[in-house]
């Protein structure tokens, strides 16, 4: 374990024993309701005496552990100086029924609320989002950590052109190398390396023991937290926004777009060494011409070589050959959507125009 996740661990212990009691209504006046989940709640207030908005994030005693309230306090406190990481204010207590931590207050929303479903947000408003979000990534993985939920509901606004983003929620954080139990779930941020705990059960002893239908149930599987699972969600969220919809339902071996992307995947990569280490004499020049050299993934034939590479990078099905968040910020220098697809969804948008923001792909 490296020195920050050290340090976390025994911030937690030395803030567990002085986490004072108070109710809310002593310090704060609550304006409104800013974002619910099996978490608990965000509310967003103004400090009674400093008259200082904020966002108050309550979780339920009853259902929260002290140390997972105190690690992502302690984590968003001391470890998020990125300016695109959302930090806490260095308030914390506890109500008879919640624990609470005050954080800075994104007042425009989250990029979930302003990706119009297929058609998606300006190509420069994407770029400027995954420039900030590369650069948050690369700050906690440097540290030792490893976000694991990325995604549209979890990039909060600081102004509604985007210009200015932060990434939160970091209760699902966990120090580089952990081991946790894999879990797959239907969805396309779900990267390619969990499948292999597809159909696992909970409580399953070793693999061994029935079902009510007399089947084995699928032992659990373990697997070691790594920054290759931020890599793939950066890449299915970059999709998301440029295209307001997803490249596939769910990353499994029986999703039809997702094995088109795949032979394609293989195909530009050479299907001989389909799983080799990559050769260093390369640029990514040779790279892009890589990418478009074979038959494109029709989800994909919308972007610019360019872009395909971006996309081949961090959507890399092999997580130990999958591109940093870091590695992104190359690609930004030029265009992403064909002029064809630009112009289309331009049309798009100015038909929409004036009917309000649009719902994004959860």
């Amino acid at each position: 374990m490296t020195a920050a996740p050290q340090l976390l661990d025994e911030m937690c212990h030395l803030t567990a024993q002085a986490l004072p009691p108070m109710e809310t209504t002593e310090r704060f006046r609550v304006l409104k309701l800013l974002g619910e989940g099996s978490y608990g709640r965000v509310v967003l207030a103004v400090h009674r005496e400093r008259g200082t908005p904020m966002a108050l994030k309550l979780f339920p005693r009853g259902s929260t552990p002290l140390l997972s309230f105190l690690r992502e306090y302690n984590l968003a406190l001391a470890f998020c100086a990125h300016p695109s990481l959302t930090r806490a204010l260095g308030i914390a207590y506890a109500t008879p029924s919640h624990y609470v931590f005050a954080q800075q207050a994104a007042l425009f929303g989250d990029l979930y609320d302003v990706i119009p479903p297929e058609v998606g947000v300006a190509e420069d408003c994407c770029q400027r989002v995954v420039s900030q979000l590369c650069g948050a990534l690369s700050h906690l993985h440097a540290l030792g950590f490893v976000h694991r939920d990325v995604k549209p509901e979890n990039v909060f606004l600081c102004d509604a052109a985007c210009g200015r983003v932060q990434l939160g929620d970091f209760g699902m954080v966990k120090p580089r190398g952990t081991r946790v139990q894999e879990v797959w779930y239907s969805s396309p941020y779900c990267p390619p390396e969990a499948e292999v705990a597809r159909g696992s059960q909970d409580g399953a002893a070793e693999g061994v023991g029935d079902t009510e239908g007399g089947a084995k149930k699928k032992p659990r599987v373990w697997a070691s937290v790594e920054p290759s699972t931020d890599s793939w969600a950066l890449g299915v969220l970059s999709y998301a926004m440029l295209t307001g919809s997803h490249p596939w339902a769910q990353t499994a071996s029986d999703c039809k777009a997702y094995l088109r992307y795949r032979d394609w995947f293989e195909a530009s990569k050479g299907a001989s060494d389909e799983w080799a280490e990559p050769k260093d004499d390369g640029t990514r020049d040779r790279l892009i011409g890589d990418a478009s050299s074979t038959p494109v993934a029709p989800q994909f034939a919308c972007f610019t070589p360019l872009a395909r590479s971006f996309f081949q990078s961090l959507l890399d099905p092999r997580p130990r050959l999958r591109g940093r968040p870091e590695d992104g910020l190359g690609y930004l220098e030029g265009a992403w959507l064909t002029e064809e697809e630009r112009a289309r969804l331009e049309a798009e948008r100015e038909k929409n125009r004036g009917k309000g923001g649009g719902r994004g792909q959860r």
